[in-house]
């Protein structure tokens, strides 16, 4: 889809802010389209290997076959991890660690948007379960491996969704189904109704785990592990295909016509992967909003406030164990 959208900021970030790779270590969820597919071919461009952690589909192996297109010199190591599924992440996990000793970038990119409120296969809300829970699965149980890399990231995807009403604990709980229903065709149209609040709350808590780490990090005296944030604007992928799909939205609405390219889209995280400047808690994203340069801004307030911060965090304990860091 990124074809129908000029893409006006890609090669500046990467001349401007794209440090060498070669050497590293990335894992990326939800290659398969859009922000990670871009993502993934940028950073095996500047010389990192790249995990790829999607789910098996023949959208998987096809955007695996282009990547290597792509980049035919780059290392891509594809391993099967559904996000819906916390048994599926769990054997993916285990699979990073019997390859690998050292991972240097990890970025928590997938998401769902405005789907339905049905419940995963282990009962959690679909939007929180694989945009939020199983992303804080998937950094406690590879933290070992990012501790030992001499300056390791952790990159969390937000989006302008993340404003809005406060983080409520309800959406973390095994409810899936029982959060707020579908809502009518005139909110879905809208970008309002029960469908919005469930993402707008996960888009929230990915801010909430940035500064989460960046706060338990810093209690704990390490300085090797950065986590950082950032947004995509108004982009052109595939998530506005499933939500359509799904009854969420119209991708013909008026206001996909202020939607910029996929490739600048994934300029935000793309900088919190490169940049040799960016440091700990950085937050990159357009500052008009929708669309632009992905600029360091200067998080909303309550994007780190103590309640929040602590909704997320204990309620991803609840549903995956206990994550410390010592």
């Amino acid at each position: 889809m990124s074809n129908q959208v000029e893409t006006l900021h890609l090669a500046k970030v990467l001349e401007d802010h794209g440090q060498d790779m070669s050497g590293k270590l990335v894992a990326i969820t939800g290659t398969t389209s859009g922000t990670g597919f871009v993502c993934a071919r940028e950073v095996a461009r500047k010389g990192a290997k790249v995990i790829l952690l999607n789910r098996a589909s023949a959208r998987a192996e096809k955007s695996l076959e282009q990547l290597q297109e792509a980049v035919p010199e780059a290392s891509f190591d594809a391993i099967e991890c559904d996000l819906q599924n916390f048994a599926s992440v769990k054997a993916a996990i285990e699979t990073i660690k019997s390859k690998y000793e050292v991972l240097d970038v990890l970025v928590n990119n997938a998401g769902v948007m405005a789907l339905r409120d049905t419940a995963t296969v282990d009962g959690y809300g679909i939007q929180m379960q694989t945009n939020v829970i199983s992303h804080f699965l998937i950094t406690k149980e590879l933290f070992p491996l990012l501790q030992k890399s001499k300056q390791a990231r952790i990159v969390n995807h937000s989006s302008m969704a993340r404003l809005g009403p406060p983080l409520e604990a309800k959406y973390f709980e095994a409810k899936g189904g029982q959060l707020g229903g579908d809502g009518t065709d005139e909110q879905n149209a809208a970008f309002q109704g029960p469908r919005w609040m469930r993402y707008h709350q996960t888009k929230l808590a990915n801010c909430a785990f940035t500064y989460g780490l960046k706060q338990k990090l810093e209690a704990a005296g390490i300085d090797n592990v950065m986590p950082l944030l950032a947004h995509p604007g108004l982009a052109l992928t595939q998530l506005q295909v499933t939500t359509t799909e799904h009854g969420g939205m119209d991708k013909e609405s008026n206001l996909m016509e202020r939607a910029q390219s996929a490739e600048d889209g994934a300029t935000g995280i793309i900088r919190c992967c490169l940049d040799p400047e960016a440091k700990s808690g950085d937050f990159y994203g357009p500052t008009a909003g929708w669309k632009g340069y992905p600029e360091l801004l200067s998080p909303e307030d309550y994007l780190y406030s103590d309640s929040t911060i602590q909704i997320n965090w204990e309620g991803c304990e609840k549903a995956v164990g206990a994550f410390e860091i010592a």
